[in-house]
């Protein structure tokens, strides 16, 4: 097992950082655009009532990514919201390494293709520094996720953060990854 590779990073070491680097022009290896991390988060404004929700949360985001979510709290008090600073309002996973490489190679292979009336996905969720954002409606396009054993069907954010010093270069590196950007 310690000497597995994720397909994705074969992929990207094999063909898909020689392709940048020739058609870039950079000048050292190192410049080549890679993806160091994936972020994936739900908000759940309702585990305010209900537990239950933030609970469900958690194993829903341990399924998808084979690592355990982490609670996340509210920074500041919010009346109209009925939030105090504190309260456990949402999940996130940071994935690196192996485990990123396989979330991205399932992501965009598997669950993307399950989304309903899907034309690509947004080509302008790049935030200026070569990082990629993106929210899904459903966490139900994941096939690890159990459809009839869910609470509720909930959204997630999914951020893709890469080296990349552009946006141009990062929307470069997800389309040699495979992400079909609508046209």
């Amino acid at each position: 097992m310690s000497n597995y590779v994720p397909r994705l990073k074969k992929v990207y070491q094999e063909k898909i950082a020689p392709e940048m680097f020739k058609e870039c022009g950079y000048k050292s290896v190192m410049q080549t655009p890679k993806v160091s991390k994936i972020v994936l988060s739900m908000g759940i404004g309702e585990a305010l009532a209900n537990k239950k929700l933030l609970d469900a949360a958690v194993t829903d985001l341990g399924l998808i990514t084979g690592q355990k979510a982490v609670k996340t709290k509210a920074r500041k008090s919010i009346a109209n919201f009925k939030l105090r600073q504190g309260n456990e309002v949402g999940v996130v996973v940071t994935l690196r390494g192996s485990r990123m490489y396989e979330f991205l190679d399932r992501f965009v292979n598997v669950a993307l293709p399950r989304v309903k009336d899907f034309r690509g996905i947004n080509p302008n969720g790049f935030d200026g520094h070569g990082n990629y954002s993106m929210g899904i409606t459903e966490q139900i396009i994941f096939p690890e996720i159990d459809f009839d054993k869910i609470e509720r069907i909930a959204g997630l954010n999914i951020n893709v953060i890469t080296t990349a010093k552009t946006d141009q270069e990062a929307k470069l590196l997800l389309t040699k990854f495979g992400m079909p950007f609508r046209k």
